[in-house]
């Protein structure tokens, strides 16, 4: 209870980000937590006449836009005076540019004599409730000109795909993206508010976006961890039970799995603020390296000695292991990742802590050893054609040369840095998605323009002075279409501009009056016309604040981030043809062309370097430990080569088969490190005692058995980081074993440790 009641489990990605050195990086870590774009959902609507998915698609929209969820649904509705509320309708005058002669009697007569017909057509009805405040109709030029830059065609006043089979939405949650609860919250809300509407219809729902993604991998993820743990458990408990014979020990050897893990989650609690989702998944699979420990106690029982006598004399290599990994570890708390730094907090906890209960809770718990495994006949005979293997000396230095040709000279890029190649998301539903965004509009992802200022003033008139710019640059077929801020918000510059060029009172009555004569209405019917344009004569600039929960501040926080102390103007790009001429383009104007997709890969770069360095010290570290604890160059190669040496042979078969490598294929080779080590530390524990030997051989062989059971398991699924991490444990792990049996264990002739 007080675990559950302390840990708020997190989903954001950038806990798991170095800090951002480049601008780009610095936009793109704000783009992937809580921007706009991570919060969108794109949404079809299909298999139905399209009159009556324009009705579904009205009443979906009216559905949850009620619901505090949503921040934004659209579907192309038309907005109206309705649709913005009362004290912003005065700044539908300084929004867009209006001709000079806007107010003039001619021009208003213009209008006047328009609304006389327009009140004789069908729309009549929708017309004349404007007509009092807004005869000029300025509000429906706007909403016309707000539009998005590139929106779909509508039909029954709804968005529809160009062949208009499919009506689309645009919906916009208040949760950020990282969070997989309320995605999961949001999607099932809208499905379900769909089915209430479609009925027995036979209409479709389609759902797009990091959103519905995050919800769809998040189920698969869960439901093939929950295959997978259930057929480990499965295995290992049926493992135990062969190995010891006995239904206790499969109980017993997840006590300090179990109290691993308590105590890890309790570490990071008390350290950190939150735990990260890929702690506790990456935590538990680091730690996967304890389940020897209790294994390594088992196969030592034999008769005649009591438990705590055989875990004493376990304990100094069993501690060895502990200390070195445990000091390997603390190197990410250097990393200056906050999510590396909760790994190493939760990883060293659970090794001492597994430790800890193999060392003084299981000796307590378990029966007295009815069977020594030093009589096995089977292990016998296999530790007998073992001996007669020869010694590898020279051939190792050869196979180490050839898995280094493998890895430095084999075709392909050696690292992978497109994020894209690692999601676990169906290329067919990218695919989807690439041609929903399309039809919706949605402007190139990689490529933006960003100005920069103190404020959002600042921005916002440097990206007016950017206009006539990227106007050319449309004319010369460089760029199809571009969007920012500034076309839904002018600057307040430009705002005071226009109020100058709105009449005064007595002006505008008189040309009213003028253009009023010659038709059927009167003139005191457009007294409101009269005030709103005087509230916009005299209205305070109007600020991205004030657009809170209306039609434009979507528009207007996705194209402008605000921080403390300055702001970012943001340019989307459509059809981006010159990237050069664009990128120059923005230079000259004080801006500047970033590629988000050069950002995302240089920071995945940082990343990687950071955990390679730790990763680098991690080894000295460890060499460094194991080498006070044996105290003997010799004895400290025969541990740690094998380990070495499997790590060179996992990179050569990797990078043989073409495999790019990525962050989770580190993770495996750390904890593949780990299990390398402590086959090493039993070989040499066993010395050339041959009963200590074959008990030692019994141990490593259940290890290594569960080990590859589990981790092969994990290299079948159809996650690309579970597969990652699944296959590269897997191969080290038959390394590991294989190397440490020939190098580190003792020919029978050497003196050494007899196991006591």
């Amino acid at each position: 209870m007080w675990i559950s009641s302390r840990i708020q489990v997190s989903g954001d990605l950038r806990k798991f980000m170095p800090d951002a050195r480049t601008p780009a990086q610095k936009l793109l870590l704000d783009e992937l937590g809580e921007g706009p774009g991570a919060r969108l959902l794109l949404v079809a609507l299909s298999a139905a006449a399209p009159e009556q998915l324009a009705q579904q698609s009205r009443a979906l929209r009216a559905a949850l836009a009620a619901d505090a969820q949503f921040e934004l649904v659209a579907n192309g509705e038309q907005a109206g005076l309705e649709a913005f509320p009362e004290r912003l309708l005065p700044y539908r005058y300084l929004i867009e540019a209006l001709p000079a002669d806007a107010f003039s009697s001619a021009r208003l007569g213009e209008e006047l004599q328009a609304r006389l017909q327009d009140l004789g057509s069908p729309a009549g009805g929708l017309i004349e409730p404007l007509l009092p405040s807004d005869p000029t109709l300025q509000v429906l030029r706007v909403a016309e000109a707000l539009q998005p830059a590139n929106a779909p065609q509508r039909i029954d006043d709804v968005w529809f795909d160009r062949g208009g089979k499919q009506a689309l939405l645009l919906v916009q949650t208040h949760a950020a993206g990282f969070d997989p609860g309320a995605q999961q919250l949001a999607v099932d809300t809208i499905n379900n508010r769909f089915v209430e509407i479609a009925a027995a219809s036979g209409s479709r729902i389609e759902l797009s976006g990091p959103g519905a993604f995050s919800v769809k991998i998040g189920n698969r993820t869960a439901s093939e961890a929950g295959m997978i743990g259930t057929l480990d458990t499965i295995g290992m408990i049926l493992l135990l039970w062969f190995a010891y014979r006995s239904w206790k020990m499969p109980i017993l050897g997840f006590l300090p799995l179990a109290s691993a893990g308590l105590a890890g989650l309790c570490a990071v609690a008390l350290g950190f603020d939150g735990v990260h989702g890929i702690t506790i998944a990456f935590g538990f699979t680091l730690i996967g390296v304890v389940q020897d420990y209790p294994i390594h106690f088992f196969s030592h029982q034999r008769p005649g000695r009591s438990a705590w006598d055989n875990v004493r004399a376990l304990w100094p290599t069993l501690g060895t292991g502990v200390i070195a990994t445990c000091i390997a570890y603390l190197t990410f708390l250097f990393s200056g990742v906050d999510g590396l730094k909760q790994l190493s907090v939760f990883t060293i906890t659970a090794l001492v802590t597994a430790a800890l209960a193999t060392r003084y809770l299981l000796p307590a718990l378990i029966d007295p050893a009815t069977h020594d495994f030093a009589d096995s006949a089977w292990l016998a005979r296999v530790w007998r054609h073992t001996q007669h293997l020869p010694r590898p000396r020279w051939s190792l230095a050869l196979l180490a040369g050839l898995a280094l040709a493998v890895v430095a000279f084999a075709p392909g890029a050696f690292w992978q840095n497109d994020l894209g190649r690692l999601t676990p998301v169906d290329p067919q539903d990218l695919l989807r998605d690439a041609q929903l965004r399309s039809e919706l509009g949605a402007p190139d992802v990689r490529y933006l323009i960003t100005v920069r200022g103190a404020d959002a003033q600042s921005v916002l008139a440097a990206s007016e002075k950017l206009r006539p710019a990227l106007d050319a640059l449309v004319a010369n077929g460089e760029l199809e279409r571009y969007d920012m801020a500034a076309r839904y918000l002018p600057s307040a510059a430009t705002q005071r501009q226009r109020q100058q060029q709105l009449p005064d009172e007595a002006a505008l009555r008189t040309a009213l009056a003028s253009a009023v004569a010659g038709t059927p209405f009167i003139e005191d019917a457009f007294a409101p016309f009269v005030t709103d344009v005087m509230r916009a004569r005299l209205a305070p600039p109007l600020q991205p604040d004030d657009l809170q929960g209306t039609p434009l501040a979507t528009a207007v926080d996705g194209l402008l981030v605000q921080g403390q102390g300055h702001a970012i103007a943001l340019v989307s790009l459509s059809g981006l043809r010159d990237v050069a001429a664009v990128a120059s383009t923005a230079s000259l104007h004080g801006a500047q062309l970033l590629d988000m997709k050069q950002a995302s890969e240089s920071l995945v770069a940082d990343y990687r370097n950071r955990v390679l360095l730790a990763l680098a010290v991690a080894v000295l570290l460890l060499a460094l430990t194991v080498g006070v604890a044996l105290r003997s160059p010799r004895r400290v190669l025969r541990v740690l080569l094998p380990m070495l040496l499997t790590t060179v042979l996992v990179l050569a078969v990797l990078r043989g088969l073409g495999v790019e490598l990525n962050l989770f294929h580190l993770i495996g080779l750390i904890l593949a490190a780990g299990l390398g080590l402590d086959y090493g530390l039993f070989f040499e524990h066993a010395g050339d005692s041959h009963a200590d030997q074959l008990r030692t051989l019994h141990g490593l062989l259940v290890c290594s058995v569960m080990t590859l059971l589990v981790f092969s398991l994990l290299g079948l699924s159809s996650i690309p980081v579970l597969r990652a991490i699944g296959s590269t444990v897997a191969l080290g792990v038959v390394c590991n074993f294989m190397l440490a049996l020939l190098i580190s264990r003792h020919p029978l002739q050497d003196g050494g440790n007899a196991g006591a």
